[in-house]
């Protein structure tokens, strides 16, 4: 049986929010954000430096351009959105290093961070 303990560390390998994510840009950790929605979704509002790969079109094909040595942050719009998990579980089986990110789109924004659409206010973590 898995320990609390074992539990939450395994939580903290799979998953990032926010601010994990802008603390490791910033630090040049080799992450790439991948937008797990549909093609439409990213067009009007993504993540600066986000690359599309909808879950739904992920296969060897269309991830062969993905870099196999870098951390993979998949996401969607937020926590009402299961693209990302999707999208994780997919890029996983692909052989991928994959990290989902807790909230999305959605929380990225309220944490105050850029998007493509919408410039970001100062950010102070409380984590």
């Amino acid at each position: 049986m898995l320990s609390q303990q074992d539990f939450y560390a395994a939580k903290l390998a799979y998953e990032m929010d926010a601010a994990d994510v802008w603390s490791a840009l910033q630090a040049g950790e080799k992450l790439l954000l991948i937008d797990a929605r549909a093609e439409e979704a990213f067009l009007k509002e993504t993540l600066p430096g986000a690359v599309s790969v909808p879950h739904r079109t992920m296969d060897e094909a269309s991830t062969a351009h993905l870099p196999k040595d870098a951390v993979l942050v998949s996401f969607c719009d937020g926590i009402g959105c299961n693209a990302s998990t999707k999208g994780a579980l997919k890029l996983a089986r692909l052989g991928f290093n994959v990290r989902e990110l807790q909230g999305g789109l959605d929380w990225w924004v309220r944490d105050g961070y850029a998007t493509t659409a919408r410039a970001g206010v100062a950010v102070s973590c409380a984590c």
